[in-house]
């Protein structure tokens, strides 16, 4: 361990850290120990940590076990955010349950945790009781007997459920429901009455989970709920320390939760639930307008909006006006004494949600394109629909921030403590890059932040190769060049099947499936043939099956064994030209005099590179390759800052030694 690192270590918390460790079984790491005392030290300070954590390092130990002393000490709760459910797990069902036992001698009380999530998560009582069942949901998706049946059948067996659960809780429902049906048993934040209105807000599930995460020392979420709270709702209790866990994921849910959408379903789902709740003029305007919507979108080409046609312009603040027209006179039945009964108020309440988001985005797009392009803060784009029925002809406009920075320097960090940590926060071999996406640049915000790299318990350079196929042409466009395939299939048989074959597009993904299935000797499974959970675990579990897929999996796998002893990406990720988001961005980091390549394309691809090259080594005994094919990886000035991105593997660009490595590491087994 680095002493100078760890000079002024705080006692306790190594006492508590080796408690933790001895009762789960686990052994000491230099990185686990520091990352413990620096998280402690940042909750301790007020100053706000950037950590990265490699693989093995035992990160969710080293940041839990000083969460625990922070509330054993009343100055809890902590909340910790997530980005995958899988993670989510992981802490509610391993780790804080272990953790929990072992740390209540040590800390003279008994640790508490709780998760917390959206409302949409559990079964609401009123809507399965109280609310009509011509739901506008149900109404849109029930077209046909066989899906109304099909429906019906679904939301039976939630009634039966709801009557015998004691949480209410979507995941404990086995087997599942589809989405559909589960819409018609729950509501989602803004659409609930609230408990003093609702008649049995005396019994919410929802309500039940919130006391219970109220009280409890760690409160575990996820980065939507995170964003939702830090942006207006307020709706985690109170805290004082946020740690983000897969911090590498924080700005992409926050711009989710940020973004806002005009849609035929939206538009639809407005218009029959105000049907019985506003005047019938009211409710035709807002049809009216969302019918001359779509033929407006019909010829325009999908993709990024630069200028506004003037008649599109005045069709959208033509829908604005009559959604807020419409919002206004349900607001005045809804308020009116003795006007609306229970179910009805409900009803008012999701009529009010779907006017308010068709208001509040026509709103933002008119405000948006009133502005030059270098001045504006959002981009909006059209996203064409493989449906085109509906109102606006089967496409749907978007709209989204260019930046989130502000809003998390400001609501995010402004006045709480926050740890964020990922195995991938540097990128090109600095904090800089997400740390000014996040708002914490000292030149923008000037936010009080450090940044540490712990490092990993896994030798990269004698556990892994890093090999670029620098003899392949540059990539094309459309398709994976035969050169590519063939290179593909020598590795795969080198390794013994035993590949993780992570693709740019579903397309390609598809494309070397189709090429390589009937040649090789393993199973070869491909995402979309299965539940891409299933897919996995037989990819685990069969040793010499190879798995092919696309963005999920660069993220999603962690299999650790002989089961996978290749990674082979087909090229550099980047965003695709086109991108909506991406195109936006580079042109406005180019505005204000920055490299837009480097700033936005490069520092996304260098991201999901190094997530992706993270699936290897999962464990002190994997050994394997990372195969890049794509020859621009060192051909390219910027391949440099892209490798300084990836784990420290020792690297090659010679077929002949990739192959020989691979197949020794086979006989191996």
């Amino acid at each position: 361990m680095d002493e100078a690192l760890l000079n002024g270590a705080d006692p306790e918390i190594a006492e508590l850290l080796a408690a933790a460790i001895t009762a789960i079984g686990g052994a000491e790491r230099p990185g686990q120990a520091l990352m413990a005392q620096r998280v402690w030290g940042a909750m301790s300070s007020g100053a706000h940590l950037a950590i990265q954590a490699g693989t093995g390092t035992g990160k969710s130990v080293a940041y839990l076990v000083p969460a625990f002393r922070l509330a054993a000490d009343r100055r809890g709760p902590v909340i910790v955010s997530t980005a995958t459910i899988a993670l989510q797990r992981q802490l509610v069902d391993r780790d804080l349950p272990r953790l929990a036992r072992a740390l209540s001698g040590p800390l003279g009380h008994d640790p508490t945790f709780a998760i917390f999530k959206g409302r949409g998560n559990y079964v609401c009582k009123h809507k399965l009781r109280a609310v009509p069942d011509d739901d506008a949901d149900a109404a849109l998706i029930s077209r046909s007997s066989a899906s109304g049946s099909a429906l019906g059948a679904h939301v039976k067996r939630l009634h039966e459920w709801a009557d015998r659960t004691t949480t209410g809780d979507r995941d404990e429902l086995v087997p599942g429901v589809p989405d559909m049906a589960w819409r018609q048993a729950s509501v989602a934040a803004r659409e609930c009455i609230g408990s003093g209105k609702c008649g049995f807000g005396a019994t919410c599930f929802s309500e039940k989970a919130r006391k219970q995460a109220a009280n409890a020392d760690i409160v575990v979420t996820n980065h939507a709920l995170l964003a939702i709270d830090a942006l207006g709702e307020g709706i985690l209790p109170e805290h004082r320390v946020v740690i983000v866990d897969e911090a590498h994921e924080l700005v992409d849910r926050v711009t989710a939760v940020a973004s806002g959408e005009l849609s035929a379903t939206g538009i639809e789902i407005a218009v029959r639930r105000s049907g019985k709740l506003a005047g019938e003029s009211e409710v035709a305007r807002v049809s009216d307008a969302g019918a001359a919507l779509g033929p407006l979108l019909a010829p325009m080409p999908a993709g990024r909006l630069d200028k506004l046609d003037p008649v599109l312009a005045a069709s959208i603040e033509a829908l604005r006006d009559a959604a807020t027209a419409c919002a206004l006179d349900v607001r005045k039945k809804a308020e009116a004494e003795g006007g609306l009964d229970a179910a009805q108020q409900a009803a008012a309440q999701l009529a009010l949600v779907a006017l308010d988001d068709i208001a509040t985005t026509s709103e933002r797009m008119v405000r948006s394109f009133e502005l030059e392009i270098e001045e504006r803060e959002e981009v909006t784009w059209i996203e064409r629909l493989e449906d085109a029925s509906g109102p606006t002809g089967g496409s749907t406009l978007r709209i989204a921030p260019l930046e989130v920075a502000q809003e998390l320097a400001q609501h995010l960090f402004g006045d709480r403590t926050v740890i964020l940590t990922s195995a991938t926060l540097t990128l090109g071999g600095s904090f800089e890059p997400l740390a000014t996406r996040w708002g914490l640049d000292a030149e923008s915000h000037g936010q009080d932040w450090d940044g540490i790299d712990v490092g990993s318990p896994f030798s990269h350079g004698k556990s892994g190769i890093l090999y670029v196929a620098r003899h392949l042409p540059p990539p094309g466009r459309e398709r994976l060049a035969d050169e590519y395939l063939q290179e593909l299939w020598e590795l795969i048989q080198a390794a013994g099947g035993r590949t993780l074959g992570l693709f740019s597009s579903m397309r390609a993904a598809r494309q070397a499936t189709t090429a390589l299935r009937d040649s090789l000797k393993f199973p070869l499974l491909c995402q979309g043939d299965d539940a891409t959970g299933l897919l996995v675990k037989q990819f685990a579990e069969d040793e010499p099956t190879c798995l092919f897929g696309t963005l999920s999996l660069w993220q999603g796998v962690d299999v650790p064994g002989p089961s996978l002893r290749l990674v082979a990406i087909d090229r550099i990720p980047f965003p695709r030209p086109d991108d909506p988001l991406s195109s936006a961005r580079t042109r406005a980091a180019e505005a204000r005099g920055g490299n837009g390549f480097m700033e936005v394309s490069a520092a996304h691809a260098a991201l999901l590179l190094a997530q992706g090259a993270g699936r290897l080594l999962r464990s002190m005994s994997d050994r394997g390759v990372v195969a890049v094919l794509d020859p621009r990886l060192v051909t390219k000035r910027y391949g440099d800052y892209l490798r300084a991105s990836l784990p420290p593997f020792w690297q090659t660009t010679d077929p002949e030694v990739v192959r020989a490595a691979l197949r020794r590491l086979s006989t191996a087994g």
